[in-house]
């Protein structure tokens, strides 16, 4: 029934903005981040994929059990799913920050922000 839609719902969402964020910047990946100075440890882009979706894939369904936990649509629900709705957001802002406009200010801003959410 209809708690096999919200489990979809909520699992599938964080890979919305995810793959928009990949798709608005896809052209800039080869083209600018193949070109930053990086050490020598840092992962080959092939693994971010799959690392964001395993990622993705946990926070939906997370938000998913709490969301069910605290009752659905109740006042219960507002304050972790606001700050949960927050973080997603920052999560979503980075590639367009990172690889649309190049700015790495904002970029290492972001994990603040994101520290601050989860708070």
């Amino acid at each position: 029934g209809r708690m096999w839609a919200y489990t979809v719902g909520f699992t599938v969402l964080p890979h919305v903005g995810g793959f928009l964020g990949w798709f608005l910047n896809r052209k800039e990946i080869p083209a600018w981040y193949e070109k930053l100075k990086k050490p020598s440890w840092c992962p080959s882009r092939r693994v971010f994929p799959v690392a964001w979706t395993m990622l993705y894939t946990g926070m939906g369904y997370a938000s998913y059990l709490v969301w069910n936990d605290l009752g659905g649509c109740s006042s219960k629900a507002i304050v972790p799913m606001g700050l949960y709705g927050a973080q997603l957001a920052l999560n979503w802002a980075w590639p367009p920050l990172f690889f649309g406009a190049h700015n790495l200010n904002m970029v290492m801003g972001l994990p603040c922000l994101l520290w601050g959410a989860l708070g």
